[in-house]
C-alpha cells in the first residue's frame, strides 16, 4: 500500500531532480528520502529514477506513477481545505424545508441575521407542507425542516421554535369580526379558502371537520398566501392562518375559535446521520435567535 507521505516525497524529488533540494523544501533529512524512494522503487519492482549529469530523471515507469501521485496530492490538497472551510463555516449549505406560511412571516428575519453572521454559508429553503417535509426528513432527502412537534416520530431529533394560534381570518364587513370568538361550526358552514393537501393549515381544517362531523365547504384551494388573503379581503371566503400571517394586514382581521386552537412548530433532523458543520451552526443559532410565540 502506498503512503501519502512517500507520494509526496516522491513527486518533490521529481519536480526538483535532486533529493537534497526536495528533502530541504520538505524541511526532512536527505538520508530519509533517499530510503524513501529506495521503499517505493522495492515496493513497486521498478525503478523510477535514472540519474544523468548530475540530476534524476524519471523513467517511463516513474513518470507513470508521477502523474498518479499528483492527480492524488492534488485530491488531498483540495479536500483539506475544503474541510478546513467547513471547520471555519467559511463554506457550506444549509437546506430547510419551510412550509408557507413560516417562510413568508416568521423565518425570513432569522435567514437574513443567520446570513449575516454566516457569510460564507449559503441557504437554501425548500418551500413545502409540514407532511412533505415530515416525509423527507425521514427519507433522508432534508438535513433540516419545520414539523408539527405533535408529529415527530422517533427517527427525528426537534427543537421547539414556535407556538402560535390558528385563528379564523375574515373581512372588514364579515360579522364574525365583532365576535369574541367563532365555533367550529359556524367557521365550517362558511365557504373556506384553503391550502392544498399536505399544509398544516389544511390537515387542522380537516382535523375539525372530522371531529365535528361536518363537511368543510372549500370554494378556493390555493398554496398561494396573497391569493388565499385576496379571496378573504373581497369577501369571497374566509380561512385560518396562524395569528403572525395578518399581523401587519389591516383589513384583514383574526377571529380565535371558541376552543383556542395552537399550533406547536419545531426545527427537526434524522438521528441516523450527523448534521454538517453548516447545519450544527443553524441549529445553534435557532436555539439562542428564534423569538418564541405563546
Amino acid at each position: 500500500m502506498l503512503e501519502t507521505k512517500w507520494l509526496r516525497q516522491f513527486a518533490a524529488v521529481a519536480r526538483e531532480g535532486n533529493i537534497t533540494r526536495a528533502a530541504k523544501l520538505l524541511h526532512l533529512a536527505q538520508p530519509a528520502v533517499t530510503m524513501t524512494i529506495k521503499k517505493l522503487e522495492r515496493q513497486l519492482g521498478i525503478n523510477l529514477f535514472d540519474r544523468h549529469k548530475g540530476r534524476l530523471h524519471l523513467t517511463a515507469e516513474g513518470e507513470r506513477l508521477y502523474q498518479h501521485a499528483e492527480r492524488i496530492l492534488d485530491a488531498l490538497t483540495l479536500a483539506e481545505q475544503d474541510m478546513a472551510a467547513l471547520q471555519d463555516l467559511s463554506s457550506g449549505e444549509v437546506c430547510i424545508g419551510i412550509p408557507s406560511m413560516l417562510g413568508s412571516f416568521y423565518f425570513p428575519p432569522l435567514l437574513m441575521a443567520f446570513k449575516d453572521e454566516y457569510p460564507g454559508l449559503s441557504i437554501r429553503v425548500e418551500e413545502a407542507g409540514t407532511q412533505d417535509v415530515l416525509a423527507k426528513l425521514c427519507q433522508g432527502q432534508l438535513g433540516l425542516g419545520i414539523v408539527l412537534t405533535s408529529s415527530l416520530p422517533s427517527e427525528l431529533t426537534g427543537l421547539p421554535l414556535l407556538r402560535e394560534e390558528m385563528v379564523a381570518v375574515v373581512n372588514a364587513e364579515h360579522p364574525a369580526r365583532q365576535q369574541p370568538f367563532i365555533t367550529m361550526e359556524d367557521f365550517l358552514a362558511e365557504e373556506l379558502a384553503v391550502f392544498r393537501h399536505g399544509f398544516f393549515h389544511r390537515e387542522y381544517i380537516e382535523d375539525m371537520a372530522r371531529q365535528s362531523g361536518l363537511v368543510p365547504h372549500i370554494g378556493f384551494e390555493s398554496n398561494l398566501i396573497p391569493l388565499l388573503k385576496a379571496v378573504v379581503r373581497q369577501g369571497f371566503a374566509i380561512t385560518s392562518f396562524l395569528r403572525l400571517v395578518i399581523q401587519e394586514d389591516p383589513d384583514l382581521f383574526a377571529v380565535s375559535f371558541a376552543e383556542p386552537y395552537f399550533l406547536d412548530l419545531c426545527l427537526a433532523w434524522p438521528n441516523n446521520h450527523p448534521l454538517s458543520r453548516a447545519e450544527q451552526a443553524f441549529v445553534e443559532f435557532m436555539k439562542k435567535s428564534a423569538p418564541k410565540s405563546s
